[in-house]
């Protein structure tokens, strides 16, 4: 009986304790929250509103005919262009996921039993592409269904039923994961090295006291946090380098753009992501506690909702608008295109722009933040 008592003292003590301390209670309660959240809407295995170039070199009535499952699919969402070589910008932009090419000879062809129509896939992400081209597939597998059934209860029209899809893959011709995922790594590898690491840096200065001797020297704030940065980011160039060389000599994940490119985007997020880390770290003063806002706010935002595991277009609209305030994504949208588009001025300077402007203003909250004094 009097343990009891000893137990629910003591624990009375600690709840007590648990409730004065608000930053584990807010983790106790928001994380599961924020995990549910995330798992819940940013994680999403299917494709819906998949964007298709439609390219109709024969404008025959059969060609028409023979499209029209693409546009009644909730999956996918045709747009009719021109020519063939506005279709391939719009690929290179990322602004469709696959290309549908009706040949000139197709209504000829179709007569003569042998109809074909050429997919070509957006193969970055190959997940991705396999469920496009099984949707487009299903789509034309419908019409011609339906026109089977129309000719044999002697209906009007040629069937389609001879038609062939013929799927290619651009940008990732060995048609493999790895060309997708080998390079998001170095987004998730930089912000741990940048975010995770660099949150710790003032906090534990500020555990152990010796932020104050800092403070009775002449270096100014700005001169303290840029000789902590320094350390961090020579171990993010290093991390960076490891990927570099796992992609080219491990994997054979080909580099269709500049290295120099590459290298320049990776630096300035390698910035963005140091800036994080030094804004937490400043903010908290508790390494626990930098450690775990760092993974909330950082690693798993960058792993779950940057597009590195599943295309930001098929999850729902909050959760979409979400990912696109995230540095990680943007960064990710650049090295995906430079390893395996190339050198696309129209996807990647953008999104360099985006990450200077980021890092100047995570830089800056961290400065200001950080003071000569002590509260």
């Amino acid at each position: 009986m009097n343990s009891l008592r000893r137990v629910l003292a003591l624990a009375r003590k600690e709840m007590r304790q648990l409730l004065r301390d608000r930053s584990n209670l807010a983790l106790g309660i928001l994380l599961p929250g924020l995990l549910t959240l995330l798992f819940g809407y940013g994680l999403s295995m299917d494709v819906q509103q998949a964007p298709l170039a439609m390219v109709l070199q024969d404008t025959s009535p059969n060609a028409r005919d023979a499209t029209s499952g693409l546009a009644l699919s909730r999956y996918l969402a045709p747009r009719w262009v021109d020519s063939m070589p506005a279709a391939e910008a719009l690929m290179r932009d990322g602004e469709v996921m696959a290309i549908v090419v009706v040949p000139g000879d197709f209504s000829a062809r179709l007569a003569g039993g042998d109809a074909v129509v050429q997919l070509l896939l957006h193969g970055t992400d190959p997940a991705t592409a396999r469920a496009v081209q099984s949707y487009v597939a299903g789509a034309f597998a419908q019409v011609a269904a339906r026109q089977a059934d129309a000719a044999a209860q002697g209906g009007a029209g040629a069937a389609v039923g001879t038609l062939r899809l013929e799927p290619r893959l651009w940008f990732n011709s060995a048609n493999t994961s790895s060309w997708y995922l080998v390079p998001g790594l170095i987004v998730i590898i930089i912000t741990l090295v940048g975010a995770f690491l660099t949150s710790l840096v003032v906090a534990r200065e500020w555990e152990r006291g010796t932020l104050e001797a800092l403070f009775v020297t002449p270096a100014r704030p700005a001169e303290i946090l840029f000789a902590k940065l320094v350390p961090y980011f020579c171990v993010g160039m290093l991390g960076f380098l490891m990927c570099l060389a796992a992609a080219r000599w491990l994997f054979d994940v080909p580099l269709q753009g500049s290295l120099a490119l590459l290298v320049a985007v990776s630096v300035l997020y390698l910035l963005v992501a140091l800036g994080i880390g030094l804004l937490i770290s400043s903010l908290t003063r508790n390494q626990f506690l930098a450690s775990q806002v760092a993974l909330i706010t950082g690693f798993l935002p960058a792993m779950m909702l940057s597009g590195f595991l599943f295309d930001l277009r098929n999850v729902p609209a909050i959760v979409r608008f979400i990912g696109n305030l995230l540095p990680a994504t943007h960064f990710l949208t650049a090295v995906k295109t430079l390893f395996l588009a190339g050198n696309v001025p129209a996807l990647v300077l953008p999104e360099a722009a985006l990450l200077v402007g980021y890092a100047l203003l995570f830089f800056a909250a961290a400065l200001a933040v950080t003071k000569k004094r002590l509260d």
